[in-house]
């Protein structure tokens, strides 16, 4: 058999000659609302390194994620102020939606994906005439209780953040069983094994996107037109009547009110409903 060595071959480099791929340094300082990422341990250090990578190798995911977030954040900061979370919250409706109200195959919706059962349970109004999962200001009020609600059964931020994966009871039974108190010393789900980890990473890289190479100028991000708001108390037979009187389309009324899901409202029980409207 004829063994060909390749040790005097020089080998073509298939990419750009200006095309890197670096490792990437982790910051000691890696924490999700203020709880640090225990680093000096090797499985640990391994799942944040590998969550880091694919968010900052992912290069057109990523440059989304940024334009969005400059949309949606001044939304979101003043709502977790509000209600009590920690800023650092607004990464896990990244990971959750990456900031975009669609449904997911599992019938999660909204940008914070919450199921039929829990937005019922915590208030929220959903039917096929409206859903207000997918109202930014309601689903963020009952996102913070249920974090919040999670953090006080669970014992720290972190194992809430899981458990918004998991589920409370989920999580807590593991942990039972387990006979541990930490998501870190915690054998989970698979999904959940990386959902901190990817809701810090984006926290890091979001936070800091020069730092791993996304270049953009102010103008290139994405903003939210500037909305006035009217209260309806009354039906809407014709949405798209609606628009049009107050000088605006169907379509655009619509991209602002997500949770209006059909052309009428029917408010049977004469709800006080605030609508956006868009003002140019």
């Amino acid at each position: 058999m004829n063994v060909i060595s390749t040790k005097n071959i020089k080998l073509q480099k298939n990419t750009s000659d200006t095309y890197k791929i670096k490792a990437l340094k982790l910051s000691p300082d890696l924490n999700l609302a203020g709880e640090k990422v225990p680093l000096d341990r090797h499985d640990i250090r391994e799942r944040m390194d590998r969550e880091l990578l694919v968010n900052t190798y992912w290069q057109s995911n990523g440059l989304l994620l940024l334009k969005r977030a400059n949309k949606y954040f001044p939304i979101l900061e003043p709502l977790l102020e509000k209600y009590g979370l920690p800023d650092d919250f607004k990464y896990l409706a990244v990971a959750e939606s990456a900031l975009i109200d669609e449904t997911s195959s599992a019938g999660a919706a909204g940008m914070w994906h919450f199921m039929k059962a829990t937005g019922k349970e915590y208030g929220l109004e959903i039917n096929s005439n409206v859903d207000e999962r997918y109202n930014i200001e309601k689903s963020t009020k009952v996102a913070a209780e249920y974090l919040k609600k999670s953090k006080e059964r669970l014992g720290s931020w972190t194992l809430a953040a899981a458990a918004y994966n998991a589920g409370n009871y989920g999580v807590a039974k593991r942990l039972e069983t387990q006979q541990v108190t930490s998501y870190y010393d915690a054998l989970l789900p698979d999904e959940t094994e990386r959902y901190v980890f990817r809701i810090i990473a984006l926290k890091e890289v979001l936070s800091n996107p020069k730092a791993y190479g996304f270049i953009y100028d102010e103008d290139d991000l994405y903003t939210l037109p500037k909305t006035k708001t009217v209260k309806v108390d009354t039906v809407i037979t014709n949405i798209a009547t609606f628009a049009k009187n107050f000088g605006t389309t169907y379509k655009d009324l619509k991209l602002h009110n997500p949770w209006l899901r059909e052309n009428k409202l029917n408010n049977a029980s004469r709800k006080m409903y605030e609508i956006k409207i868009p003002v140019e």
